[in-house]
This record gives structure tokens, C-alpha cells and sequence, in this order.
């Protein structure tokens, strides 16, 4: 029926809601770690996870190509995960990737200060400014990670269908707030579009990953559309013949599809080292 992406500020109690609103919907809850997991078996390697975790690349990280690699892979995991239907996912940035899905339900969990603090206490046995300190932290890194990949603020309520704050709703209310929510707004229309979307951009995700990891085809910042049976090509490169190899693979690889070029081409453009 529909996608659910969940966004949340430490000790809003995010994992704690998207777990009881599967039970009420009967959906799959795909975690941060199944993301995660899911990045690690697709090929990034497990020990350059935690510079991307969350968190704004340091800034060599930021300049590395691995930068490119982690979000090609992040954003194929996400995708992968919502064309199962009927699920939830939680962190990533999943509400950003999905944003415009016709079936994605996007829903950020706050709470005051005073409330995240007690959590962060009672959790993990901290005093007060061990508890600030990590709220703090936390805020920093997410909204820097949003930032550097997304270009979009975490905490821009504009982004979202729903923002519910768990300091003054309870962790079961919210979650059937929020089933109730999909349940009166998602339409079969809505799930049809939203499936047929999902399809074209996980074939985008696909050949962009192909041209990146198996090709190995020096476009930078390398995305793809798909308009009309047609795969539109974007990114940076100085070199017009590497991109017209890059279209004729498209062609190969996606039987029925043309593909055009909307790469910039600047010949003294120097690329990740």
C-alpha cells in the first residue's frame, strides 16, 4: 500500500515507533543497520561505513570518490527496500531519496530537549552534560549529512507529511496516528504510480552502479533519469567519448530504452584522485 520513511532526532524514540506502527499495519520495518548490511553486501567497504554514518563527511572524506560510491550504493539499498511495498524505513535519508514517490508517506519524530535528556539518562545511565553532549553531537551530524548529500535541512517540516513530537504523544498514539494517517490517505492510484515510479528509479540506480562499479566509467556526481523510455544521463566529465560509451552501454544493458546526454562536459575538469 504505501512506503513509509521515517526521519528522527536522537531520543525521539523513532525505532521505538516505526517498530509498533509494522505491528498495526502488518509491515516489514527495515532498520538503519538493515540499510546498512544491505550497503556492505553490495559492494562499500564495512570499515569506511562509519565516516558516512549519519553524519557530514569529514573533508577529505567529502572530496574522496568513496563519498559518491557510499551514496550510490545508500540510495540503491533504499530503493531496493521500498519496492517490497508495505514497508517502513527508518534513516538514510530514505524520506529524501523517496521524496515524490506518490505512495511515500514521510513522517519526522521530535522531542524537546528535557525529554531527549531523561531518555538519554535513563538509557544509558549518563549524567545531564553527557546526555546534552550527545544530542548535540547527534543534531550536528545528521543535519550535516542532509546537507552534504541531499542539499535539504533534516528539520525542515515543509519535508514532511508529518512531524509528531513523542515528548508530549506517546509512543503508541503516534504510531496509530500515523496508520491512521496512511490508511485515509494512500489510494490505490497513488500505489500504482508509486510502484510503476519506484521501478524506473531503481533501473536508474542500477545503471548508474553498473556504469560506476563494473564499467568503471570516470563520470562525475553520476545520475540517471528515465523519461519516457528514454535514460537521461547527468554527471561531469572531460571527456565526450567516455559518455558516449556510457550511452551505448545504457543502450546494451537496457534492452527497449534509448539514452541521451545531459552530462557537462568540461575538458580541464580534474576528477576525484
Amino acid at each position: 500500500m504505501a512506503v513509509i520513511t521515517v526521519s528522527r532526532q536522537v531520543a525521539a524514540h523513532g525505532d521505538e515507533v516505526a517498530a509498533e506502527l509494522a505491528k498495526l499495519l502488518n509491515y516489514k520495518f527495515v532498520t538503519r543497520k538493515d540499510i546498512e548490511k544491505r550497503i556492505v553486501e553490495l559492494g562499500f567497504p564495512e570499515s569506511k561505513m562509519p565516516k558516512y554514518d549519519e553524519r557530514k563527511p569529514g573533508f577529505f572524506a567529502s572530496l574522496a570518490k568513496n563519498r559518491d560510491e557510499y551514496f550510490n550504493y545508500a540510495q540503491y539499498a533504499i530503493l531496493e527496500a521500498a519496492q517490497q511495498k508495505n514497508v517502513i524505513i527508518i534513516g538514510r535519508g530514505a524520506f529524501a531519496v523517496l521524496q515524490g514517490v506518490p505512495n511515500n508517506i514521510s513522517v519526522r519524530l521530535v522531542a524537546d530537549e528535557k525529554t531527549r535528556i531523561e531518555r538519554l539518562r535513563a538509557e544509558f545511565n549518563w549524567d545531564e552534560k553527557q546526555a546534552k553532549q550527545r544530542i548535540q553531537e547527534s543534531d550536528a551530524n545528521r543535519a550535516g549529512f542532509h546537507r552534504s548529500f541531499f542539499n535539504i535541512e533534516d528539520n525542515d517540516s515543509t519535508l514532511f507529511h508529518m512531524v509528531l513530537n513523542t515528548g508530549m504523544i506517546p509512543e503508541e498514539i503516534a504510531a496509530e496516528q500515523i496508520a491512521h494517517f496512511v490508511e485515509k490517505t494512500v489510494t490505490v492510484k497513488q500505489e500504482e504510480a508509486g510502484n510503476k515510479m519506484l521501478e524506473e528509479l531503481l533501473k536508474a540506480q542500477t545503471i548508474v552502479n553498473k556504469l560506476s562499479f563494473e564499467y568503471h566509467l570516470n563520470i562525475e556526481f553520476v545520475h540517471a533519469t528515465i523519461e519516457d523510455k528514454t535514460v537521461i544521463l547527468h554527471g561531469v566529465s572531460d571527456s565526450p567519448g567516455i559518455v558516449e560509451q556510457a550511452l551505448q552501454i545504457i543502450k546494451r544493458e537496457m534492452p527497449g530504452y534509448d539514452a541521451k546526454s545531459a552530462v557537462s562536459i568540461i575538458h580541464d575538469f580534474k576528477g576525484y584522485q
